[in-house]
């Protein structure tokens, strides 16, 4: 097995989830001595712990569990992002384009937040407003929904191949919608659960660094993921030594990234794009 040099990325998942536990706990900031998580912010460990992620999962995805289009949910919930944009939406089930369009101008208009900036959702290059850009690709996939489903005994990786074919769908998105639907049935009891995600270039640039290797070295993803199997299996009894237990391998992605992150700040050669604001609890409106 390849030999990983988890020093730093261990520090990284220990420290972020220090933070994590101290804030739920109402700990007064600073909730850690590194000046760099004081200045920055970063996700969670663990992605069901962001604050996004909660709200998207006790208002559309715990209530609709069962309602065969809340995959549909999770892609419109990803593409905003947002949860007061969310609130004001409604569960979008079925699909409405016109109130999704008029819903986010309104939104835009009023000079209220209307996208979460955490994910590089463009136009596409087409000469649209954002919100119609967005709003054209959820439209094909609604059209495109007896064939989008997941279906039972289906892999992760198997749906997230079905999704990335439509149009507007990369596969960062696509894996985003399959992170989310992997915690209801069917695709709760995929037999690559734990196993399957997809590269990103922030966690193959982590990746490379936890290999030692020259940060743009390329990977393909076949190769990407063998070696990303490889680091779970290393660092997963560390992670149970300090009480974090296990984390599924696209966490360990994510975690990769945000590392990747955390030391480009530390090393000085750039810095993530939002700041922290301390703030002990956070919350966003329910519907």
């Amino acid at each position: 097995m390849t030999k990983f040099d988890i020093t730093s990325l261990l520090y990284w998942i220990t420290e972020r989830e220090s933070i994590r536990r101290l804030r739920a706990e109402g700990a007064p900031p600073p909730w850690s001595a590194d000046h760099i998580f004081q200045k920055y912010s970063f996700t969670n460990v663990r992605r069901e712990d962001d604050r996004v992620t909660r709200w998207i999962a006790t208002n559309w995805r715990e209530p609709h569990a069962t309602d065969p289009d809340l995959w549909f949910a999770m892609a419109a919930a990803r593409f905003t992002n947002w949860p007061d944009t969310m609130a004001e939406l409604g569960f979008p089930v079925p699909c409405k384009r016109e109130h999704f369009i008029a819903t986010l101008q309104d939104r835009a208009a009023r000079g209220e937040k209307v996208f979460n900036e955490a994910y590089n959702i463009t136009n596409g290059g087409q000469s649209v407003p954002k919100a119609q850009h967005v709003a054209n690709v959820l439209d094909k996939l609604w059209t495109a929904r007896n064939t989008l489903r997941p279906r039972p005994d289906e892999r992760l990786a198997e749906w997230h191949g079905r999704l990335v074919q439509r149009d507007g769908l990369g596969s960062f998105m696509a894996a985003q919608i399959v992170a989310d639907m992997k915690y209801v049935e069917p695709l709760r009891r995929a037999n690559d659960w734990m196993t399957f995600a997809a590269s990103g270039p922030g966690s193959k640039r982590g990746l490379n660094r936890v290999l030692g290797r020259p940060l743009q070295t390329s990977w393909d993803e076949h190769g990407w993921r063998v070696k990303l199997r490889e680091l779970h299996e290393d660092i997963k009894p560390k992670l149970e030594g300090v009480g974090l237990g296990d984390l599924h391998a696209q966490d360990l992605q994510n975690c990769l990234c945000e590392f990747d992150k955390y030391l480009r700040a530390k090393l000085g050669e750039g810095h993530p794009k939002t700041r922290f604001t301390p703030h002990a609890s956070p919350s966003f409106p329910t519907v």
